[in-house]
């Protein structure tokens, strides 16, 4: 193991241009001074402010015809929300004050375009302020094959109704050797790019996310997140990095993995994950957010000095990682997000779905004032 990072990683790093044998050996260094590193690049690109959405996850339907293994939330016969039930979680997340819904579901097998466009339609004439960020590239992508149109059209339509960003859900692993195990009926790699850059050129930004710690290689973990910096190098429309634990309960790809002995990676594992993350797309994405769903509270936390600058949403209703395992809660209060971040000796700071500035905080008092947006 090294005992140091080497001087020419260290300033390929500050350049922009770490190798996949860059991020290998990172993820050989002593943890502590690789979080070191992170935490300095951290600092460097975002300063000492940890930001937080107040937002609402609404999942439509647990029913889909996907077949990825890694999933506990599909059912064959699940509900499928009414617009009107849609409309009423709508509701209920802006008189929480959110700024943001998140809508994803399964895959309907006769959903096409016009039922997305139907969803986001009757929210922006209800609610034309409340930001959609919603629907995976994998989502768009089947419905532009059901209504039999390019996906450049489906996104087109989508902005023109007012999606205004997408989450970068269904990246998973972006292998197709690990596709084709864990999702072999899913989009391919090439797919989920192409979805996702057109998304960018359509004026949709996106996140971007990695499931790891199933299938995949130590190696196959670093092409995802390069793959990602050459996107956000074409592009510049990625506005965060999620990197996701995967979840091995109440799903085929977790049983079957643990009955070979693994289970969920190890929280140290996770952390370096993230540090990784912030060193590999240092210069072109600003923003790493850790899951407290996935992570639970305390390692996401601490998950703050290892590179990471966002703590992602209060979401109000959180579904998939419950179904999968995931015992920390479905949402998390404002206050309850503030304290974390005081906690780990940075500044919290409400923000857009885009990073922009929602209101004031009060120095070392976790309490928000006066509402007040500016992108």
């Amino acid at each position: 193991m090294n005992s140091k990072i080497p001087e020419d990683l260290i300033e390929r790093a500050y350049q922009g241009k770490c190798t996949k044998e860059d991020g290998l050996l990172l993820l050989e260094v002593p943890p502590f001074e690789l979080f070191r590193f992170a935490d300095e690049l951290r600092s460097l690109t975002a300063g000492d402010v940890v930001t937080y959405v107040v937002n609402r996850n609404i999942n439509f339907t647990s029913r889909c015809v996907g077949t990825c293994g890694f999933c506990a939330f599909r059912t064959n016969n699940g509900k499928v929300l009414t617009l009107e039930e849609i409309m009423g979680k709508v509701r209920e997340a802006a008189q929480a004050n959110a700024t943001e819904v998140c809508i994803q579901g399964g895959l309907l097998p006769d959903a096409g375009i016009d039922f997305y466009l139907g969803i986001v339609e009757a929210i922006k004439a209800e609610f034309p302020d409340m930001h959609i960020h919603s629907f995976s590239p994998m989502e768009v992508y089947h419905a532009s094959r059901i209504s039999e149109i390019p996906v450049k059209e489906a996104l087109l339509r989508l902005k023109k109704s007012g999606l205004d960003t997408m989450p970068g859900t269904a990246a998973e692993i972006l292998s197709d050797r690990v596709r084709e195990i864990i999702c072999p009926s899913k989009i391919k790699t090439s797919e989920w790019i192409e979805v996702v850059t057109q998304a960018h050129a359509a004026g949709i930004p996106t996140t971007a996310t990695m499931m790891y710690g199933h299938v995949e290689t130590l190696e196959e973990r670093i092409e995802h997140i390069l793959i990602i910096r050459e996107i956000q190098k074409e592009t510049g429309r990625i506005t965060e990095f999620v990197p996701l634990p995967f979840m091995p309960y109440n799903n085929p790809l977790g049983e079957k993995l643990m009955k070979e002995g693994r289970y969920a990676t190890p929280g140290l594992e996770d952390l370096k994950n993230y540090a990784v993350s912030r060193i590999l797309l240092h210069g072109y994405v600003d923003n790493i957010q850790a899951s407290w769903v996935k992570l639970g509270k305390k390692l996401a936390q601490f998950a703050l000095h290892c590179g990471v600058n966002d703590l992602g949403g209060t979401l109000m209703e959180e579904s998939i990682s419950r179904s999968a395992g995931a015992s920390n809660g479905e949402a998390i209060s404002v206050e309850e997000l503030e304290w974390m971040i005081y906690g780990a000796g940075r500044v919290p700071k409400e923000r857009t779905t885009l990073y922009g500035r929602v209101n004031e905080l009060v120095p070392g008092n976790p309490r928000r004032l006066g509402f007040r947006i500016s992108e």
